[in-house]
């Protein structure tokens, strides 16, 4: 569909009017089936119109992604917390103190997180080493 602003040479009146095609616009006007709704000439052609953007479902896509960021970033923050609560944070040292824990036996003792190369990660999972790999936000604070 395609919307077109027309315009009568008569009476000067502009309107709105909705066609298929541009194609049926030009089909309809040759067997003059297109007349002002004021006067009833014939005399009515295209004039200039401006292109309708719609916004609409652009913005509720943006909404949405927006929405959906929010809520991943919010499941983030809680993982993060459960984390610092729960373990000790040992820096950029997470790929020896891992290492402590398994093979010390240490049953006892309370989880590591921290930062690690991919190569450190690899090396841990080769040696039977359970480790996860948790995106990390800064707070907004």
């Amino acid at each position: 569909m395609i919307k077109y602003r027309l315009s009568c040479i008569n009476c000067k009146t502009s309107f709105d009017s909705w066609f298929s095609s541009s194609n049926e616009y030009e089909r309809l006007k040759k067997k003059n089936f297109i007349n002002c709704h004021n006067c009833n000439s014939l005399s009515v052609e295209k004039s200039l119109m401006t292109p309708s953007i719609l916004m609409s479902k652009d913005k509720t896509n943006i909404d949405f992604q927006e929405n959906k960021y929010k809520e991943i970033k919010k499941t983030i923050s809680k993982y993060q917390k459960f984390i610092k609560d729960n373990f000790d944070y040992v820096g950029e040292n997470f790929a020896h103190e891992a290492r402590l824990i398994h093979y010390k036996d240490k049953k006892t003792s309370k989880g590591v997180y921290g930062s690690a190369t991919k190569k450190d990660i690899e090396e841990l999972k080769e040696e039977g080493i359970e480790t996860e790999i948790v995106p990390w936000i800064k707070n907004d604070n």
